[in-house]
């Protein structure tokens, strides 16, 4: 008999135990890998008419935890392989459901997307090879650089009022200035005491305007004493400025609007004010029990304004009493504007609207692909001009019938009202240091654009980019005489040339 020894008997004991476990183990490595489900990969459609168009597109991939994980694309608002931020899970045969409870039904080489840029809306995608890829802008013309610029503190968020060759606007310093507009010296400073957001209405005589501290002042315009202020009942109302963390963005105030004697502003707690711009006394006011922001339209004996209660308003001058209300699918941050017999107003539930201003009917409306409508449209020869944000487009519309004539990309937010002249369409863009990698660099710069043709004629980049969450330009340019007028969020008040 062959005799094996203890310590051979041993390892092989423990080696055959260990091959056992070994395979036990590792067969899953060998197997073969299962099948992919059928709807992953690369899928690309389009939505939306021949002058709002955005290619919509998914990639949908296992990933290493063994969960689907799905990715979009948008390229009208840039925004591309953007994480949906949740697994896509199937609920049935060809049945799967992502990014919050959004629908996919895969039907043979048709992937049909439900509610992923409205709720009622079915995109319907097909199998694609590549997905599309962000495109550099061209390079536009320098410009002409501007004539002179004036540091005033903080940064400025609304737009100088302009009255017999000079400029009145205050900072979130709190400090209201008054400059010349040939050369930018300063004439005189009040001392409002909080941020002033919003733009001042210049007069005559007076200017007018509103502070966070929750007054209306009235300044006499040429030395800017104060002459009355009135208790607009806000003082103690917070806003956020744009911040990567918070989205609820509060960074306006509404310019006085005067009208027969009565200025009409909205203040934010939710009150609308008829003010006697004489006396500073009230004639009525009115709640709404939601911030008012954005600054009143008074056409004939009616005034309309909006809410970020999702709710535009129609109102009677004389006596405060609501003719009617239009309600949209989230705040309303534009102010509106009557333009070709309709009442144009965007919202952030990513909606332009066309409003008859008789009774408040919705005419049309126009998608913007997740994008905010921050900006006022503006009105020349019986056409509107409109900035937008996440769109990073300024646009020219017909306002009978919502069609866009031309949109040109100037590679940030346009969050404001242009300023339009006869040959130009002049823009404020600002752009944001955002957290996700996705995100495309954006550019702080102001922008001239041929109004025929929305061709961009130059851009003048704003010379570096300050460390914080914003830069650029989030005010409206204004156009006094042969000068365009635009305040930074550097707090710097620029003069450039016009034609």
């Amino acid at each position: 008999m062959k005799i094996i020894p203890v310590s051979a008997r041993f390892s092989r004991r423990y080696y055959s135990a260990f091959l056992a476990l070994f395979l036990a183990f590792a067969a899953p490595l060998f197997a073969s890998p299962a099948a992919p489900d059928p709807v992953e990969g690369l899928w690309l459609g389009q939505a939306g008419p021949a002058d709002n168009r955005a290619n919509i597109g998914l990639e949908i991939v296992r990933e290493a935890n063994g969960e689907l994980a799905a990715f979009y694309t948008v390229d009208l608002v840039k925004f591309y392989h953007v994480p949906t931020g949740e697994p896509v899970k199937s609920t049935g045969p060809g049945r799967y459901t992502y990014a919050g409870g959004l629908q996919l039904n895969l039907e043979g080489e048709r992937l049909l997307t439900t509610g992923f840029l409205d709720n009622h809306a079915t995109v319907e995608l097909h199998r694609v090879a590549a997905l599309p890829q962000p495109e550099p802008l061209p390079v536009a013309p320098a410009g002409p650089g501007p004539r002179w610029h004036t540091r005033t503190g903080g940064a400025i968020f609304a737009a100088p009022a302009v009255h017999d060759g000079f400029a009145y606007v205050g900072n979130i310093d709190g400090v209201f200035l008054a400059l010349k507009i040939s050369d930018g010296t300063k004439v005189w400073a009040f001392a409002a005491g909080r941020p002033v957001m919003g733009e001042a209405l210049a007069t005559e005589d007076a200017v007018f305007f509103a502070c966070d501290n929750g007054s209306l002042f009235k300044l006499n315009r040429v030395d800017g004493k104060e002459l009355w202020r009135y208790d607009l009942g806000d003082g103690r109302v917070n806003r956020i400025l744009p911040n990567p963390y918070v989205y609820d963005y509060d960074y306006q105030s509404p310019r006085p609007v005067l009208a027969d004697g009565v200025l009409y502003l909205g203040s934010g707690d939710g009150a609308f004010h008829a003010v006697r711009a004489d006396t500073g006394a009230r004639v009525w006011r009115i709640e709404t029990k939601a911030k008012i922001r954005t600054t009143a339209l008074v056409h004939g004996d009616r005034v309309f304004f909006s809410t970020l209660g999702n709710t535009v308003y129609a109102i009677e001058c004389a006596t405060g009493h609501i003719v009617w209300q239009f309600a949209t699918g989230d705040a309303v941050t534009s102010s509106p504007a009557l333009i070709g017999g309709r009442l144009i107003i965007g919202d952030r539930d990513s909606k332009l609207h066309a409003l008859d201003p008789a009774d408040g009917r919705e005419v049309w409306s126009q998608n913007w692909w997740g994008s905010w409508v921050e900006s006022t449209a503006v009105e020349l020869d019986g056409l509107a001009y409109i900035g937008s944000g996440d769109l990073e487009m300024v646009s020219c519309i017909d306002p009978a019938t919502g069609r866009n004539l031309w949109r040109t990309d100037v590679g940030g937010w346009v969050m404001r009202a242009p300023a339009v002249t006869a040959k130009s369409v002049y823009a404020s863009v600002a752009g944001a240091h955002r957290l996700g990698s996705f995100w495309l660099p954006q550019t702080s710069a102001v922008v001239a654009l041929n109004r025929a043709t929305g061709k961009v004629r130059w851009s003048w980049l704003l010379p570096g980019q300050p460390g914080g969450f914003l830069h650029g330009f989030l005010a409206t340019p204004v156009i006094a005489g042969d000068t365009l007028l635009v305040g930074g969020i550097d707090g710097t008040l620029y003069a450039f040339p016009v034609e």
